[in-house]
Parts: C-alpha cells; sequence; structure tokens
C-alpha cells in the first residue's frame, strides 16, 4: 500500500530563475557533488523549455535498517527522472519518479508558481514499497526523509542561483 505526502517550499528565487537552473548541467552537477554515489545521466533540454534530467544513484546496504538489508541481496540503484514544462501562465509544472527495481517507487507531481516574494514548489508524493512485513515502515521513513530532503533542494537552489546568476 502507497503512502502519500504533501510537501511545500517556498524561495526568493523567480519561478523563471528556477527553472533556468534545472537545464543547466552545472547546476546539476554541482547539486550531485557532494553525492559520490549519484550521477548525471543525461540532462535534455527541448526548445519549448521542458526540461527532463536522469540521474543514477548506489545506495550501498549499510543505509538499510537491519532487517531490511537481510531481505535484500547486493547493493540498491536508484533511477530517478525528473521532468519540468513550463506552461503559459507563468507555472512550470513538473513530475519526479524513483524507481528501485522491484523493490519500490516513488512519484511526485509537483507546481513551481509564482508568489509576491519569489516562488512556491507545491509536492503531492507517493512512496511505495513492496517490502512485506516492513514496507509501511519504510515507506513512512522515505516519506518523512524526502518531506525535508525536497525543501532542502529547493534551498540548495536558490543558494545556487545567488552564486551563478
Amino acid at each position: 500500500m502507497a503512502r502519500s505526502f504533501d510537501i511545500l517550499a517556498e524561495s526568493v528565487a523567480s519561478v523563471d530563475q528556477i527553472h533556468a537552473a534545472f537545464g543547466r548541467e552545472d547546476y546539476w552537477l554541482d547539486r550531485l557533488a557532494d553525492d559520490v554515489s549519484a550521477s548525471l545521466d543525461s540532462l535534455v533540454v527541448e526548445t519549448n523549455g521542458s526540461v527532463t534530467v536522469q540521474l543514477t544513484q548506489y545506495l550501498g546496504r549499510q543505509l538499510l535498517p537491519g532487517a531490511v538489508a537481510n531481505m535484500i541481496p547486493g547493493d540498491l540503484k536508484l533511477l530517478y527522472q525528473e521532468t519540468w514544462r513550463p506552461a503559459d501562465d507563468g507555472h512550470v509544472h513538473g513530475t519526479a519518479t524513483v524507481a528501485v527495481g522491484e523493490l519500490g517507487s516513488s512519484r511526485a507531481k509537483n507546481l513551481l508558481a509564482p508568489t509576491a516574494n519569489g516562488s512556491q514548489l507545491r509536492s503531492a508524493l507517493t512512496v511505495q514499497v513492496k517490502i512485506p512485513f516492513v514496507g509501511g515502515a519504510v515507506e513512512k521513513a522515505v516519506g518523512a526523509s524526502l518531506t525535508q530532503s525536497i525543501p532542502s533542494v529547493l534551498r540548495f537552489t536558490t543558494t545556487w542561483i545567488a552564486d551563478h546568476v
């Protein structure tokens, strides 16, 4: 059974500035710089402004709770895809998906909207873990982690824009 989470974060950077950053390879390389287990696999920027990025992250078994680690052979590989499409109303719509083989996945529907002081990111996130007996607890833990990491990524993006524009 999947769990849903709603996340809200704000930035002083504009929608256009954030969307432009998402289309830059140097942004993604800087965003991944502290994570040696992650790689930028693909970045495609279309003429209509759509941006699609694909990342891979390798997670060691030591990051998993003991009971879960015992049930999973080998290390985990997360396949991550994020897509952003501008709309005529000044908003940017996005999706982010993560697949962890047959073990689970997450999907976020994102909306980046202008505010009087910058922008606001709304994410409707669903996490599903297909591990018997502990899946619900892992879903809850992953969701709680993402409710912290998504605003953290927006803060990183805001700082990155201030330093690079």
